[in-house]
C-alpha cells in the first residue's frame, strides 16, 4: 500500500472487511472541494445508471500534514456511502440515506477500532499507536482502552450540524445511536472474549443486510 492515497486505502480495508470484489476505484470518483465544504455523495441517476461523484475536502487528503479526527471521519464516512452505493447497485438493490448514514457509522468504527488507522489517531509515542498495514478485523488487535476512546469520540462527543426535529438532524441522531448500540454488541459479545471469526461474520451479514434488518440487527445489542 505504499504510496497510496488515503481514500483508496479505506476503500482497501472495507472492501476486504466485507469481502467486496468489484467495486470501481474510489480514486476515479474524487471530486477536491477548497474551503469550509465538507463530504458530499453526489448521485444522480441517468438513463438507467447512476453517476456518482464524492467530494472531499482537499485539506483532508493533502499528504504531508497530519489530519484532525474530523477530516478522516469525513474521508471514512465519503468513501464508506461511496462503497456502499456501488455495492446495492451492483446487486440491484434499493439503498436509504439511513442505511448509508448507518452503515458509515459503523465503518469509523470499524477502521478505527479495529482497522489500520490507529495511528492517524494516536499521537506519536502513546502506547497504542503502532503500524499494522490493512489487517482485517479479526485478527487480535482489540485494546479496551483505545475502543473506548474511539466511541466516546464518534457517538458521545459528538456535533449535529442539523438541529432535532428535522429530517436530517433525526436520521443522523437514530443513525449515531444505532451504530453505539452495534458496536457495544461487538466488543461485548466478540472482541473481548477473542471471537474474531465471529465478529467478522457479524460485520459482513450488518453490510449485506438492508435497513430493516441493519436496525433490528442493531437494536438486537
Amino acid at each position: 500500500m505504499r504510496g497510496a492515497t488515503f481514500p483508496s486505502r479505506i476503500q482497501e480495508h472495507l472492501a476486504r472487511t466485507y469481502a467486496l470484489d468489484d467495486a470501481p476505484a474510489v480514486d476515479d470518483f474524487i471530486r477536491l472541494t477548497d474551503g469550509s465544504a465538507r463530504e458530499a455523495l453526489l448521485i444522480r441517476h441517468a438513463d438507467g445508471d447512476i453517476e456518482i461523484a464524492l467530494h472531499l475536502p482537499r485539506r483532508a487528503i493533502t499528504r504531508g500534514r497530519e489530519r484532525t479526527f474530523d477530516e478522516i471521519c469525513q474521508i471514512v464516512e465519503g468513501v464508506s456511502h461511496f462503497l456502499y452505493v456501488a455495492e446495492r447497485a451492483r446487486r440491484e438493490l434499493p439503498a436509504t440515506q439511513l442505511e448509508l448514514e448507518l452503515q458509515a457509522e459503523v465503518d469509523k468504527y470499524v477502521l478505527l477500532v479495529y482497522g489500520d488507522l490507529a495511528d492517524e489517531v494516536e499521537p506519536p509515542g502513546s502506547p497504542l499507536r503502532r503500524r499494522h498495514e490493512a489487517a482485517p478485523p479479526g485478527a487480535g488487535r482489540f485494546e479496551p482502552e483505545r475502543a473506548a476512546r474511539i466511541r466516546a469520540h464518534l457517538f458521545e462527543r459528538v456535533t449535529f450540524m442539523d438541529p432535532p426535529g428535522t429530517e436530517t438532524g433525526d436520521r443522523y441522531r437514530i443513525a449515531n445511536d444505532l451504530a453505539a448500540r452495534f458496536a457495544g454488541r461487538l466488543e461485548a459479545e466478540f472482541a473481548r472474549h477473542g471471537r474474531h471469526a465471529e465478529l467478522l461474520a457479524a460485520l459482513r451479514r450488518f453490510y449485506a443486510a438492508g435497513q430493516t434488518e441493519k436496525i433490528a440487527l442493531a437494536r438486537a445489542a
